[in-house]
């Protein structure tokens, strides 16, 4: 079974102020996160006509990522993608603030385990706020487990 994700992640409030102009879906979060998934046409309506993708991410436009630092001044922004299937795959995380970045960008690629300090989306899910419970890390305290497809968050 495969898990895929690629999207922004912001407290709710901010993410709902700072992509008002774009006309893309929000999925709460637990601990007071929301989270905007990068779909095919978000992705064609933000990029600037450049073929390269930023950071090093497969689903971060060209320029987008300044998009993410402007953003950042209201809050802490995150972008995260992971795409696994039977258990392998990879995973990659960045994270601005007050117009920076400040965290990142983190990848783990296939074969590769989570560093002491967590995989790379728990490490900026933390940055943004949020709290692992007893037994589960960030990544499942906020709830980013509830879908397996990018897909899913947008219904």
């Amino acid at each position: 079974m495969g898990y895929e994700l690629r999207a922004v992640i912001a407290g709710e409030e901010s993410l709902g102020a700072i992509a008002g102009d774009l006309s893309a879906a929000r999925a709460p979060l637990g601990q007071g996160l929301s989270l905007m998934p990068m779909t095919e046409d978000l992705f064609d309506s933000v990029t600037n006509g450049g073929g390269a993708r930023a950071l090093g991410f497969w689903w971060l436009p060209e320029g987008f990522d300044r998009r993410l630092a402007e953003w950042s001044a209201a809050g802490p922004v995150a972008f995260v993608e992971a795409d696994y299937f039977g258990g392998v795959g990879e995973q990659r995380a960045a994270v601005w603030d007050g117009g920076a970045l400040v965290l990142g960008p983190l990848g783990v690629a296939e074969g590769q385990g989570f560093p002491p300090g967590g995989s790379p989306i728990s490490q900026a899910l933390r940055r943004l706020g949020a709290v692992a419970r007893a037994g589960a890390d960030e990544f499942d305290a906020v709830g980013l487990g509830r879908h397996r497809h990018n897909e899913g968050w947008v219904g």
